[in-house]
Formats: structure tokens, sequence, C-alpha cells
């Protein structure tokens, strides 16, 4: 049973609470807007709730984000869904747009560097503990375990395409639902794959075209007065391709960015990625917006013809402008067929697939940042089609590992909360880095 929809102040100032108080990751976020939109307001009924939430997932982008956007949609049109998915992103965007700036300007400085070696453990071991709740709850087939391994693998030994990888995971499943859904934990659809109401298409085509247009728009800007040889316009380019393959949350395309950002553009060192997923965790908003970060640094790293702190910003604001676009795009172009897909038993099978390779994704996140973090030299080892990435023995850090054991300390044992770890973290790599020094 619904309560009658709110007035759009009502929206409002209900998004702008969530907006402010979604901490705690996509799980966190959905779990405080199911609080208030289904269990306390009834805006929303639960069965209808869920549902969106798992075409959202099936979905690239942020799955938190993109349900609070359909939430707005289904309340009170395009206006209601513009509202609720910016007002979800903008209050972390711009937190993290200030702690992107004091980032780079306090780059260098020894205390900086020891407060940052607590908050890269303390990430280390929350990606470990995302790795085991997510593997927990989407391995329970032995063939969503295969995909699993198989994905890792591919990953880390022969280092294969992000994308490819995703995307070929969600191939398998549509083709395995249609053959033996069992594999994949797939009830059979009581009802098949058919629409049950035909809806208008060219509505549909309408709003790509309007959304496509608004995603390219800052970028013909940057194209035109700036080339594209500038890093905005490479900057734009790289998140706009990954925003159409960040299937699985940000713990899953972090790896990803994480390579091409590092080895392929240059943009950021190796630790600094942990550093703003650090970060990010410790805003409100998708964790997506360690995106920002990367853009910050990247723009500011190479400003011309800007002042660094300029070039920073407008490389912080396009990288969220063709992130989040998109996510808009797909709410708005899908929402209306959203029922359609309740018994699509091959879009369920592509959504399990492509959730058991996330958590071979993810574990080669956690090997990768294990490499980096604890360890301050590697040793890459080429051999035909195998490329592993090995720890150089003699450079591990003893202090990031005494900081990694705490955090794991703090998080399993004891069961505290993200921020206290991370608070907690950086505290104690302050302090070893005093005793240090």
């Amino acid at each position: 049973m619904t309560e009658p929809s709110p007035t759009f102040a009502e929206l409002v100032r209900t998004f702008a609470r969530i907006g402010c108080l979604s901490f705690g990751g996509p799980a966190g976020q959905i779990a405080l807007m199911h609080r208030e939109i289904v269990e306390q307001k009834r805006w929303v009924d639960e069965d209808s709730y869920l549902h969106a939430l798992n075409v959202c997932m099936l979905l690239p982008g942020p799955e938190a984000q993109q349900l609070a956007t359909w939430i707005g949609w289904r309340l009170h049109g395009a206006r209601g869904g513009l509202a609720a998915g910016l007002l979800f992103v903008l209050p972390g965007a711009f937190v993290m747009l200030v702690l992107s700036a004091l980032y780079a300007a306090a780059a260098g400085l020894a205390w900086f560097a020891a407060l940052f070696l607590g908050i890269k453990a303390a990430v280390l071991a929350i990606v470990v503990q995302a790795l085991i709740r997510i593997g927990r709850r989407a391995l329970d087939t032995g063939f969503k375990r295969g995909i699993a391994v198989a994905a890792f693998l591919a990953l880390f030994a022969i280092n294969a395409p992000f994308p490819l990888v995703v995307l070929g995971a969600g191939a398998i499943g549509i083709a395995v639902a249609a053959w033996r859904p069992a594999l994949l934990a797939l009830a059979p659809s009581a009802e098949g794959d058919a629409a049950r109401t035909p809806l208008p298409i060219w509505r549909t085509v309408r709003t790509v075209i309007l959304w496509l247009a608004i995603w390219a728009a800052p970028m013909v800007v940057v194209l035109v007065l700036l080339g594209p040889g500038h890093v905005l316009w490479k900057i734009g380019l790289f998140f706009s391709r990954l925003a159409v393959v960040t299937f699985g949350g940000a713990y899953a395309v972090l790896a990803y960015m994480a390579q091409q950002a590092v080895q392929t553009q240059g943009w950021l060192l190796p630790g600094e990625m942990a550093d703003g997923l650090g970060l990010a965790e410790t805003t409100p908003g998708p964790l997506i917006l360690v995106t920002q970060f990367v853009g910050y640094l990247a723009a500011f790293r190479a400003p011309a013809p800007f002042t660094p702190f300029v070039a920073g910003v407008l490389g912080a604001g396009l990288t969220i402008w063709v992130t989040f676009a998109p996510c808009f795009l797909w709410i708005f172009a899908l929402a209306p067929w959203i029922d359609r897909a309740r018994n699509a038993t091959r879009l369920k099978g592509g959504l399990a697939a492509i959730t058991a390779a996330v958590v071979g994704v993810i574990a080669n996140l956690s090997l990768w940042f294990a490499l980096h973090v604890l360890f301050r030299r590697t040793a890459p080892l080429d051999a035909g089609p195998i490329r592993l990435l090995l720890p150089d023995w003699a450079s591990v850090n003893l202090a990031a590992v005494a900081l990694a054991a705490l955090a794991a300390m703090l998080l399993f044992r004891t069961r505290l909360g993200l921020l206290g770890t991370l608070a907690i973290c950086a505290a104690a790599g302050l302090g070893i880095g005093a005793v240090a020094a």
C-alpha cells in the first residue's frame, strides 16, 4: 500500500537529506533510500523498488544513483528524476572537489604521505571486505565461481581489457540463461520474456537523442576551444568510455581505471589511486566519485592555458559531467520499459554472470592494491601471453603491513565502520611517520 505522491518540494527536501547522509557505499545508500522511500514515506512499493534496483544493477554506472533517479522519475517525471539524481551526487561531489584540491596542494609533504599510508592500508582491508561480502552473495553455484576465477585470471595473468571481461561475462550469462538457467540459480520465468504492453518507440528515441547531445555538449566545447591534444579532451574521452563499461560499481572498475590512468596516461602514481578511493570512502554519494579525483589531478598537472587550480576544477567538473550524464540517459530512456523486464530471464542471466565476474575483478583489484601498498617496488614478468606483476620482497613496507593488519582487525574482528577504520588508520599512519622522523 503506497501513500499519495509527494509534492515536488517534499521530494527535493528528502533527496537533499539522502544526498548528505549517503555514506557507506551502494549497500548503505540503497538501504537508506529503502528506509526513507519505501518503509517510512511509502512513496514506492517494495516490489517496484526491488525490481527497479535489479534493472539498475544491470546498467553501467552507479546503481544507487540510478535508482534515486528512477524514484524521482516515478514520482515527478523528468524533473523529479533530475532533482533526485543530482541531489544524490552533488553534496559528495562538492566535498570530493575540496578534498582533491587539498590533496594536490599538500602532495610531497612528509606528514601528508604518512597520513595517506594509513588511509591506503585501510582501503586495502575495505576492498578485501567488499570482495568477501560480494563473493558470499554472488557465487552460489559452481558455474558462477568458475566465471569469477576466469575473470580474475584474464585480468591478472594476461592483462585482458576490462570491458571485454565484463561484457563477455554478460554475453555468456544470457546464453546460459536460455540453455541451462539452473547453472546461474535462475528460477524459470512464469510469464516468459514477452512484453505485456507496447510502449511508444519514438518517445524513447527522442530521449536518447536529447541526452546524447547533453552528454556530448562540453566535449564539443573542449574540442573547439582547446583541440584534441589537450588534457581536458583526453579526460572527457576516457571517462565517457568508462561510463559505458562501469558494471559492478566503483570497486570493479577501479582496477581498469588505475591501469589506464597510471600506466597508459601517466596522470597518477600507483599509490595515489588508493588515496583517491580513501577520499571517496569518506564522502557521501557514489564511490565512483573517485573519478573526480583522477580528473582533478590529471588537469592540475597539465594546466596550460589555465592556472593549476582552475584546470583542476575544470577537469573535475568535466569528469563528473561525462560520468553521470549517461546515468540519466539510461534511466530516462529505459524507465518506461522497466516493468517489461520483470520476467526477462536472459537479462537476469546476464546480470548474474556479470556479478560473478565482478567478484573476480575485485579480487584482481585487491591484489593490485596489496602489491602497491605493501611493497615499494614491483617486478613485471612477461612470458608470452602471461603478464604478471610480482612483488619485490626486499622492498616490503613493514609500516604498511602493520597498518593493514590493524585495519583488518578493526573491520573483521571489532566490526568497526568504514569511517572509524579510516580515521584510526590515518592517525596511526601519522604516529608511525612522527616516530620515523
